[in-house]
This record gives structure tokens, sequence and C-alpha cells, in this order.
């Protein structure tokens, strides 16, 4: 499985170069790019080059962080919206726990249509195999 792992970050910098943070995150550049041209994130400018805030950064491990976890991404718009209009985070923290319920539901349901799909075809493997053992003998 491909977690999203980010190495820590030195106090000191706050500012970041979009290479650094494609590295950083083992994406391309093209991937911050996309995000950007969501609005998902908001790199300042110094004349044509982007610079990207601790805030960036903070956006792009949720970003990274919810697609791996399968949220489209219009929910972790939605989510990041929240994030920046309440700062308790109470809000927040409601539409994630009401998301994360919703998507362990899904997986639960998936996981089980997997099981009874795995037993079925074991069960065909075995009448198979059975069907050439007899039929060789």
């Amino acid at each position: 499985m491909n977690k999203i792992l980010a190495k820590p970050v030195d106090k000191k910098h706050d500012l970041f170069s979009i290479a650094e943070l494609a590295g950083e995150f083992n994406i391309s550049t093209r991937t911050i790019r996309f995000y950007e041209s969501k609005g998902l994130i908001v790199p300042d400018r110094v004349g044509t080059t982007r610079v990207f805030r601790r805030r960036d950064r903070t956006r792009l491990l949720l970003i990274l962080r919810g697609k791996r976890l399968g949220f489209t991404l219009k929910e972790i718009s939605e989510y990041l919206e929240l994030y920046d209009a309440d700062q308790t985070q109470a809000t927040q923290t409601q539409h994630l726990l009401e998301r994360v319920n919703s998507r362990l539901d899904m997986l639960n349901a998936q996981k089980a249509d997997l099981e009874i799909a795995i037993q079925e075809l074991e069960s065909m493997q075995k009448y198979a195999l059975d069907q050439l053992e007899t039929q060789t003998v």
C-alpha cells in the first residue's frame, strides 16, 4: 500500500518550491499544478515562481491523504473549506466523521462482496480441479 509520508519539516522552513513539495510527497509537479488549478492550494507568486507556504504544504498533505482514502476532490474541497472557515474545527470534525463513516460503510460492504466472490471462485476452482482429476483417472 502506498502511504503518504511527509518528511519532518524544519521549523524555520516556511517557504517551499514546487520541486521541494513534489520531492517531499513523491508526486509530480504536474500533480501539484493540477490541485492548484482546482483551487485546492493557492501558492503565492514571486514573479512567475510559485512559492508555497506551510498552509499549502498542510493542505497538500490533506489532499493526498484524502485521495488515498478514496475521497473525491469535491469531498476534499468541502473539507478544506470547512477547515478554513471554522477555527474551532467542530464543523470540520463533524463533517469528517460523517464522510469517514460513509466511506467505512461502503468499504465494508465491498469487503463482504469480495469475500463472497472469493468463496464462490474457490468453490468453482475446487469443482474444476475435481472434474479434471476424475477425467484423467
